[in-house]
């Protein structure tokens, strides 16, 4: 059976910045309090929307424990833990200290682009080293390698494997997934403008970006599409498609750190070699949020 708590809306959060750059702890509580308080179903800590990549050790061990201690309990903890050197992965997941925390979300190898059987032994390793549920990542836009539909399936069987996030954009692959997977095997959007359609054809949630800064909005959505509500999803789907689309133009998490700083959450700061969005972008996602307030 599908893990369920891992259903619905689940939060791939941003790391808040002072103006400094360095690490905006209370921002981040802040944050942490208003996705609790806006109903999401679950957060995930330190994906690429959380710019880890520009984060020192020590930077995340206390992101991770600060969301555990504001949270605390109150929804579930998904840590992202991936990278392109399986055997320092391994080392991590050892020594990481999951109290708190209910899932991995560990994105496929990026730069070194293995071939399938080379994902394949990568997540493999992993299932076997980590004490918690490991839900994959495929985002070929980022890693410039695709874990391919069979490839996925394949993953699907292993031993702690519970699901994935799909982030292609390619529905064939997605409803091959979809069609062949084994029963207990969830399957999420990694894509905020396509999770209604996606849902429509069987995923059951996303992994969002665009709920950090619309929780309670975009995870009603995603429950009348749990519920089958289709009619009344489809309305906040199109209320927000274009300003989900709009955070990404000058790359992510910029976009959202907009929306973010606008409603008094945080600075829209981000870290080099991430730049801040345009003020041509900065302009229309501040009119397509005001919008939505209508």
């Amino acid at each position: 059976m599908i893990d369920s708590q891992f259903k619905g809306m689940g939060v791939a959060m941003v790391t808040p910045f002072k103006e400094d750059f360095s690490v905006d702890f209370d921002a981040l509580a802040r944050l942490t309090e208003f996705l609790i308080d806006g109903r999401v179903h679950y957060l995930v800590v330190l994906g690429t929307t959380g710019e880890t990549a520009t984060l020192t050790k020590d930077e995340k061990k206390q992101v991770y424990s600060k969301i555990k201690n504001v949270a605390n309990g109150k929804v579930p903890l998904v840590a992202g833990i991936g990278g392109n050197n399986t055997a320092e992965i391994i080392e991590t997941l050892k020594s990481f200290d999951f109290t708190g925390y209910d899932a991995v979300l560990s994105v496929s190898p990026y730069y070194n682009k293995p071939n399938q059987e080379g994902i394949f032994q990568h997540y493999r390793a992993i299932s076997e080293a980590s004490p918690k549920p490991v839900i994959i990542y495929n985002v070929p836009g980022r890693t410039g390698s695709n874990i391919t539909s069979s490839t996925q399936l394949r993953i699907a069987n292993l031993q702690n494997i519970i699901g994935t996030k799909e982030a292609s954009g390619n529905f064939s692959q997605v409803m091959e997934i979809l069609n062949k997977r084994p029963e207990n095997f969830l399957v999420l959007s990694g894509d905020d403008s396509f999770t209604f359609p996606f849902m429509a054809l069987g995923m059951e949630g996303v992994i969002s970006v665009i709920g950090n800064a619309y929780p309670r909005m975009f995870s009603e959505m995603v429950s009348f599409c749990l519920n089958k509500k289709w009619d009344d999803a489809k309305v906040i789907h199109y209320k927000l498609l274009e300003l989900m689309e709009t955070i990404f133009e000058d790359g992510s998490p910029g976009g959202i750190k907009v929306l973010l700083n606008k409603l008094g959450i945080c600075s829209a700061k981000v870290r080099l070699p991430l730049a801040n969005v345009s003020s041509k972008t900065e302009e229309k996602l501040l009119q397509l949020f005001s919008k939505t307030l209508n």
